[in-house]
């Protein structure tokens, strides 16, 4: 027998590489005759390096379109970069480079390794958002919005870096300090420009139930963030202010979702920046430092959260409208001003900070909501119970209580029923460079104005000075110096540049329309994103879960009515893939060693080249500092593309995590090469389609491996459209062993070759390299890429018998083998006839029997 040519992935890789991209194959426009379908990977942020999580989420995507194509949709696979950001200006600062340079070359590279995978985009659809062809027209659009009044600008309370005289995101305030200054941060109001994302809350809302092929997850996190409540707002009327505090309304408003909570109160809190804090900073020193440290925490609710509740009581009270109770008043470091009316009752009972908040300061505990078990004074109840202690509403259930709190409260005039969103309007502001710049011009005449159109788009200028102290913009001696649209005078440039998820939060519709002289062709969107469709499947990792998908949410929404696209949600269906995680191997001198580098022996790590034995932490997620999953480019030039994006799909369900492991990765490269030695078997034995079967045995064998090769071809078609690629992977293993038994008995020749040919047709949307070269290898002049999906044969994949389970009365009595058309009559007649179940049946009564067809016969007997 001809010795096969050896597997050489390298230099097959790069040819079909060649071949698809030269030619364009993947190139996909709007075509009404065809049925479209929109795959989408998240797009990545040009860092210069793919990491583990790309490969991972990229292939997931491949695999679909590469599906979908060949089953005759016509697919939207597009690429582009997330590109603007604090990155790139800090790389300015520590390489001496510009951003823009930095960027773009990231991309450059980034490109290369991505076509060195073979995922089929369509790169003529490629955006950038840092490019003005993207920018440009998304200061178009949010000039639209700004006609629509969904944006605006308002002064707001912001994490402020002292030193780096910027605008810090709460997640960039580490212990209420700069990430990069360490200066400890300042709440300070400014003037912010804010999306109205408000306005569309109970849609965004009510519509994630038209979002069922979302994770529920993702869906609860959304609903959550949203954060719909209904409950009461009313006035506290407070004591102890004078006229010298020049506070016109001495009341205090707060809202609650608890009313029926309203007799345990026994405090009330405000924000440092709440109007009566700031009154009581005017006579009070102590008041002043106590806002001044709460204000040095940032804004993050999660900051919040986290940090030690303190509070400082001013000398005002609180008057309690049931009960006329004084209730102190304190200033709280957990109270934040941007949400409800920037001040709460505390009850301590039934709330697990207020009960922290009441034993630091000794404030009374009093128990309105009664439940067995449970010690108040020890630990607060939150759950249902009686009413207790509560005149107005005493032995009510909490439903019954809050519906007549706030009845009262609407009859007497000192409160309403109302409902809340825990949603704030979106700050777009950021005090940096590397950003889309805002198209607004400030004149001392005549105001605020939006740039004109046709001045769009406002360009970012090239000559700047990135020190990481302030905003650039605002330094530069010319940029920002321009004419009033209005009145020619003299005015000044928006310095502040737009959060970057702004240019995430439409990409998807620009990707249909790159070259379009407005922001969207509307044409390309109806049929890319018809009404009651858009993206037909988004993958990106779970991270995302709220805020990019909630501003994408909200951007569709907002083009839909400004007539821009028609859909109502922007992904149809979504998957969260799970982490790519690995072991951490560390030598003795803190140097984190890569998994290639490692040998396990008697359950010990080891150096391979020092020996030395390396401490092992458990997995984690995989990143460049800790070297615990090796890099994409040294795996390819090792194993190829296709064995990596093998072991990506086989190794665990895409939404789980992925834990690291080289042996898995030599699995994967053994079965492709077992798969390439198969095909060229059948290249060297079977050159031809055409041969008949030798004899009855033959024909009886050929009818199994027929049955394999179509069940197959269901079971990879229904695994792929369900994101089961591990096990699509494991049955076109299975199909392959099957087909070596069949070359090394050579009795079906023609069956054979279609039985190889089916697994290559099968395998090539994991591995298409290797499945077009052998392809082509068989003779095939038209490529996989352009074949169409193996047909599937119902009556071939009929199984000529089936294994029948006997249960009575619950315990497994008899497995029977019986032809597949079997009725349940039959079936029934034959599980009474085993010899294995008939001692368990004779002289008992049949109270049921129940026949799942094919699989089992259930009897119940009355014994």
């Amino acid at each position: 027998m001809t010795t096969p040519t050896p597997y050489t992935p390298a230099a097959i890789e790069a040819k079909w590489q060649e071949q698809w991209f030269k030619t364009n194959v993947f190139r996909a426009d709007a075509d009404p005759a065809q049925p479209k379908y929109y795959v989408l990977e998240m797009l990545p942020y040009p860092s210069g390096q793919l990491h583990m999580g790309h490969v991972r989420n990229y292939t997931l995507g491949d695999v679909l379109a590469r599906f979908k194509r060949a089953k005759g949709f016509n697919v939207m696979h597009p690429m582009g970069w997330d590109a603007f950001g604090l990155p790139a200006e800090n790389a300015a600062m520590k390489k001496k480079v510009h951003p823009r340079d930095w960027t773009l070359n990231n991309i450059e590279e980034m490109k290369k390794v991505m076509r060195g995978f073979g995922w089929s985009y369509d790169w003529s659809k490629e955006i950038t958002s840092c490019l003005p062809s993207y920018y440009g027209k998304q200061q178009s659009l949010f000039l639209d919005l700004y006609e629509k009044g969904l944006v605006y600008r308002k002064n707001s309370l912001v994490n402020w870096d002292p030193v780096d005289q910027t605008v810090l995101a709460n997640e960039q305030v580490v212990d209420g300090k700069g990430w990069r200054s360490g200066a400890p941060v300042e709440r300070r109001e400014m003037p912010q420009w804010m999306m109205r994302i408000t306005a569309y809350a109970e849609e965004l809302l009510a519509d994630l139930a038209t979002l069922p092929n979302w994770p529920d997850r993702v869906r609860l996190m959304q609903e959550n963030w949203i954060g719909k409540s209904q409950g009461l707002e009313f006035s506290f009327k407070v004591e102890g202010i004078g006229p010298e505090f020049r506070i016109p309304n001495p009341e205090l408003r707060v809202f609650t979702t608890r009313p029926d909570t309203l007799y345990g109160a026994t405090f009330c809190a405000v924000a440092p920046e709440h109007p009566l804090a700031q009154a009581a900073a005017q006579e009070d020193d102590k008041a002043r430092l106590f806002i001044a440290e709460a204000s040095s925490m940032g804004t993050a609710q999660e900051i919040i959260d986290k940090a030690e509740k303190k509070g400082y009581r001013t000398s005002f009270t609180a008057i309690h409208p049931l009960t006329g109770a004084k209730l102190p008043v304190y200033i709280a470091n957990f109270v934040l001003m941007t949400y409800g009316t920037g001040a709460l009752m505390g009850v301590p009972a039934h709330d697990e900070r207020d009960h922290a908040f009441a034993a630091k300061y000794a404030l009374p505990i009093v128990e309105v909501i009664h439940a067995e078990g449970q010690n108040v004074q020890q630990a607060p109840y939150t759950g249902d119970g009686e009413l207790v202690n509560s005149p107005l509403i005493n032995g009510m259930n909490v439903a019954a209580a809050k519906a007549a709190i706030i009845a009262k409260a609407q009859a007497e005039g000192w409160g309403k029923g109302v409902t809340q969103w825990r949603l704030r309007d979106w700050g777009i502001s950021r005090q940096r460079y590397w950003g889309c710049p805002i198209p607004f011009i400030h004149c001392e005449k005549c105001g605020t104005l939006p740039v004109p159109r046709e001045a769009l788009p406002v360009e970012l200028p090239e000559d700047v000075d990135i020190t990481g102290s302030g905003n650039p913009l605002d330094k530069h001696p010319t940029w920002k110096h321009v004419a009033c649209p209005q009145c020619g005078g003299k005015a000044t440039r928006e310095t502040d540049t737009m959060d970057t998820f702004m240019d995430s939060s439409w990409y998807f519709m620009r990707y249909l329309c790159p070259d379009a002289p407005q922001p969207l062709d509307k044409t390309a969107l109806d049929y890319w994103m018809p009404a009651g469709g858009g993206v037909d499947q988004y993958i990106g990792g779970v991270e995302h879960a709220v805020l990019h998908l909630l501003y994408a949410r909200f951007f569709t929404k907002a083009l839909r009515d400004l007539g821009h696209v028609s859909c109502t949600e922007p992904f149809t269906a979504l998957l969260t893939q799970g982490m790519v995680i690995g072991n951490t191997y560390q030598a003795a001198s803190g140097e984190y060693i890569y998994p290639s580098q490692v040998e396990w022996k008697d359950g010990k790590a080891f150096h391979k080249t020092t020996g030395e034995q390396l401490k092992v932490s458990p997995a984690e997620k995989i990143s460049k500092s800790k070297n615990n999953g090796d890099s994409p480019d040294a795996l390819v030039a090792k194993y190829g593309a296709d064995t990596l994006r093998l072991y990506m799909l086989f190794t665990a369900p895409p939404e789980r995590d992925l834990e690291w492991s080289e042996a898995a990765i030599e699995g994967s490269w053994r079965f492709l090469n077992r798969v390439w030695n198969l095909a060229q078997q059948v290249v060297a034995q079977v050159p031809e389609a055409e041969a008949t079967e030798r004899s009855e045995d033959g024909m009886a064998e050929a009818r199994i491996l027929n049955r394999k090769i179509h069940q197959t071809i269901a079971k990879v078609g229904d695994d792929i459209e369900k994101f089961r690629y591990n096990t699509m992977v494991a049955a076109c293993m299975e199909l392959s062993n099957a087909l070596q038994k069949a070359a090394e008995s050579a009795e079906n020749p023609a069956l054979l070759r279609f039985g190889v040919e089916t697994l290559l047709r099968l395998l090539n949307p994991a591995t298409p390299h290797i499945t077009e070269e052998l392809w082509q290898q068989l003779g095939h002049q038209t490529p996989l890429y352009a074949q169409p999906w193996p047909q599937y044969d119902a009556d071939a994949a009929k199984a000529d018998e089936i294994t029948l389970i006997v249960q009575v009365d619950g315990k497994l009595r008899a497995r029977l083998t019986l032809p597949a058309d079997t009725t349940e009559e039959q079936a029934l007649a034959a599980a009474h006839a085993s010899e294995d179940a008939r001692p368990w049946l004779e002289g008992r009564s049949i109270k049921k029997q129940v026949y799942v067809p094919g699989r089992l016969v259930n009897i119940a007997t009355g014994a």
